[in-house]
């Protein structure tokens, strides 16, 4: 349970808004959850990720992960802009390590390599990738079966048949992964209600 010994992780109500998860969903020990987000039925939230909805929400979807080390923030509302920049992510969304994830919607099925940065604004569609390291500066969409990579990230080539099914296969490696860690034992998991 949340706070209870040996539990290093953290869920933090901001301004009466506490997260939300799923009872059939995993997050690690050592994750943040803060403010108002929503975690989806067999969602993962690994080790030492951050996900932080302390001026605008974040909604991650059934079956998708968050790998360690990971950071998910959202965008306050500003001049212009009244409704700021939510994080939406999808069902079945691959976001891989030390990846920072910003204001942004990642869509059923999309994918953002270990290390990537998304920043305020952006779109990637389902079964669309932005590459491990690549940046994907603000307002920029990757559409369906694309792939993105660079430092700013542009348009490398369409994704194969092989590497979208190696991505879906990835998505059901993870909910298994996920379960085996929470049958680890309490140190590994906190359980909350939804």
């Amino acid at each position: 349970m949340p706070g209870s010994p040996g539990s290093a992780t953290t869920l933090l109500a901001i301004g009466g808004i506490a997260p939300r998860i799923n009872p059939a969903a995993f997050v690690a020990a050592g994750a943040r959850l803060i403010g108002d987000v929503e975690i989806g039925p067999d969602a993962s939230i690994w080790y030492n990720c951050v996900v932080r909805a302390d001026v605008n929400r974040i909604r991650i979807g059934a079956r998708s992960n968050i790998q360690d080390g990971s950071v998910i923030h959202c965008d306050s509302a500003k001049p212009g802009r009244p409704a700021g920049f939510p994080t939406l992510i999808g069902e079945d969304v691959l976001i891989g390590h030390l990846a920072m994830v910003h204001g942004c919607v990642l869509h059923d099925r999309a994918f953002v390599g270990l290390g990537a940065i998304v920043m305020d604004g952006c779109e990637i569609e389902g079964e669309a990738m932005l590459a491990a390291g690549a940046m994907l500066t603000p307002g920029k969409v990757i559409r369906s079966g694309e792939l993105w990579a660079g430092r700013p990230a542009k348009l490398l080539r369409r994704l194969s048949s092989d590497e979208l099914a190696a991505h879906r296969a990835g998505v059901e490696h993870y909910v298994q992964l996920a379960r085996a860690h929470r049958a680890a034992g309490p140190d590994a998991s906190v359980q909350a209600a939804s």
